[in-house]
């Protein structure tokens, strides 16, 4: 079923809206991929440091826990369930009524996770047991990993402090700083891992010291934005206030609807202890995939929500089908050639980045065996941040939830059937196939809600981008089958030719798409020539 034609007056709204939206993901790209590259930058520290030795097993399984809490709360959950309240705190109330909400939600926030985590560090040694049951014949490598944990559980309350700042920051359109702050929690973590860990007797606990600093720091830096804007947290301890409880209520759904994904690596990191470097191997191989993935469509996502939420706060929703439809168009232009790269350049790219120092070439076809199994669902990956939004800004956040147990389910029955034959590559394909079933379900059970998306110009985009796609392939496979591969050093001149291949083949996607007057292109392009000049007029998307 199509959906409804707009409301006369609407399409320019829509059109406005679309535009703002597509400035403030190319903000929050651009933040995020400062962020992500630095990330990489610190798995190249950590891989030449540690490799997939035992260390590095036990800090990976230890650090899936603040992982995991990361990126439920600073990219999904946190902001899902207090964007659409406090939006409508802002928009159908008064400041100071806004400004009490959040005030009470933090301080019920900073309270609950105090004692959240008092009790995390008391219960580390259980919590490990049942993280990585693998290690349970290695009373060694279990303690070190049980001490890593305990020393990392206080990060939960410094990073749920930081969504919540981004949360307000983000209703007030100001996207830049809360996308910057991760670039303050990886520099703490290659500092530590660089000065601090040559110091200590087990170098590897200086990393866990720097993710508890990073935490911190990612809060820190949203303090000022706050000020700025009169919203900063004062104390008030109102679990009972209206806002409050409506947002717990959304809450506990939308952890669950959000966290599919990063629950179904949490339960590939715990099988993956039976295989040696198994949680190492599939740590990189997601870190590989979550670069496109946060660079765009976890920036979208973060961006869509707000504009959705105040469509659905007015009841506009053909406006609201138009903005998903746009969502998911720009999803798919970006995510689909970053997937075909990946998986046609993920031997030289993990050879080219972490292939040095205590990583070997073992441990490189390993971890680009993840790449591939986890590629295959990058678009599912991207496509479910903008799909859950929609439902969000409903405020229905048990439906997600519903389908996020099915996909669990879905993934725990996959990896044990897949783990034998494949080892830990088929506990990725698995996280893969039920990402596929998450969004698939979704998709049609909000299609029926909203009576049809736009789904006529979203099969047109598709198809454009499946035959821009075309020139993507020649170059990466042609840079895969150079024998620079094979020899030893030559680091140069391998960087320059995966550089050269990625620049031909997105030189490639984007020119096809200008002789088809791709619209996602004019798009794209309307947003560079026009950043600067909404930066000084401080438009939609502020810095924060």
């Amino acid at each position: 079923m199509s959906a409804p034609a707009l409301l006369p007056g609407s399409s320019g709204r829509v059109e406005d809206e679309n535009r703002s939206l597509a400035k403030a993901a190319g903000l929050i790209g651009a933040a995020t991929f400062s962020s992500r590259l630095l990330g990489f930058i610190r798995d190249m520290v950590l891989a030449r440091l540690f490799g997939a030795t035992a260390a590095a097993d036990a800090f990976f399984v230890a650090y899936r826990i603040p992982n995991l809490l990361r990126e439920l709360f600073a990219e999904g959950s946190m902001s899902a369930a207090f964007i659409p309240v406090f939006t409508e705190y802002h928009a159908l109330r008064a400041k100071r009524d806004a400004w009490e909400l959040a005030s009470a939600v933090f301080t019920t926030l900073l309270t609950v996770l105090t004692l959240v985590t008092m009790l995390g560090i008391l219960a580390a040694p259980g919590i490990v047991w049942l993280l990585a049951p693998g290690f349970h014949g290695d009373p060694s490598k279990l303690a070190v990993t049980t001490y890593l944990t305990r020393i990392m559980f206080p990060y939960l309350l410094f990073i749920s402090l930081a969504a919540l700042a981004m949360g307000v920051l983000n209703s007030l359109r100001a996207f830049a700083a809360p996308a910057l702050s991760p670039v303050l929690f990886n520099l703490f973590i290659i500092g530590c891992a660089l000065f601090l860990s040559p110091l200590l007797a087990e170098p590897i606990l200086g990393v866990a010291v720097g993710v508890v600093a990073g935490g911190a720091a990612q809060f820190a830096m949203q303090v000022p934005g706050l000020w700025r804007r009169g919203m900063l947290f004062g104390w008030r301890f109102e679990p009972g206030h209206p806002g409050v409880r409506r947002i717990g209520v959304l809450l506990v759904p939308s952890l669950l609807g959000l966290s599919v994904t990063q629950v179904n690596i949490t339960v590939s990191t715990i099988l993956a202890s039976f295989f040696a470097g198994g949680p190492t191997y599939l740590f990189y191989g997601m870190r590989l995939i979550q670069f496109p993935l946060g660079i765009f469509g976890v920036a979208l996502a973060t961006a869509i929500l707000p504009t959705l939420s105040a469509q659905a706060a007015r009841g506009a929703l053909d406006e609201l089908r138009a903005t998903l439809g746009f969502g998911l168009r720009m999803i798919f232009f970006i995510i689909l050639p970053a997937m075909l790269g990946l998986i046609l350049l993920r031997g030289p790219i993990v050879h080219l980045f972490f292939e040095h120092g205590s990583f070997t070439a073992q441990d490189t076809s390993a971890t680009a065996a993840a790449v591939l199994c986890y590629a295959v669902g990058l678009w599912a990956f991207a496509g479910v941040r903008v799909i859950v939004a929609a439902f969000y800004s409903l405020q229905d956040t048990m439906t997600p939830a519903l389908v996020a147990m099915g996909a669990v389910a879905a993934n725990l029955a996959l990896s044990l059937l897949l783990m034998e034959p494949l080892r830990h590559a088929g506990l990725a394909l698995a996280t893969a196939l039920a990402a596929m079933f998450n969004v698939g379900t979704l998709v049609a059970v909000l299609n029926r809600r909203l009576g049809g998306v736009a789904w006529s110009s979203v099969g047109r985009s598709a198809a454009r981008v499946l035959a821009a796609a075309v020139p993507v392939v020649l170059p990466c496979v042609w840079v895969d089958g150079l024998e620079v591969w094979t020899r030893h050093g030559e680091w140069t001149a391998k960087a320059i030719m995966l550089f050269v291949g990625i620049g031909l083949s997105v030189t490639g996607y984007l020119g096809a798409h200008a002789l088809m007057r791709s619209e996602e292109l004019d798009v794209l392009w309307g947003m560079v020539k026009s950043r600067k000049a909404s930066a000084g007029k401080g438009g939609g998307a502020r810095l924060g």
